[in-house]
């Protein structure tokens, strides 16, 4: 593979985001709330919730964040994030 190529396939894998299972949208909607209105609740951005919701990581105070705002434990955290 020709230079560029190799380095444009490092830098592709590099940016490669890990996708997490997790049950936040299943849950969400079972407590009849929206994404807009959990965002608000646990102080963080709709567009955090839709990320999240689709298996991206977030940061644990994110995680502590939205745990509360649902009205679970911290020791909860697995029946949402599943990690």
């Amino acid at each position: 593979m020709p230079l560029k190529g190799r380095i444009l396939a490092n830098n592709y894998q590099a940016n490669v985001t890990i996708m997490t299972k997790n049950s936040l949208k299943k849950i969400r909607e079972s407590l009849l709330m929206s994404k807009s209105e959990l965002a608000r609740e646990a102080n963080v951005s709709p567009i955090t919730i839709t990320r999240i919701e689709q298996g991206m990581p977030c940061r644990m105070e994110t995680k502590r964040k939205i745990l509360l705002a649902l009205g679970f434990k911290l020791s909860d955290k697995n029946k949402i994030f599943g990690d």
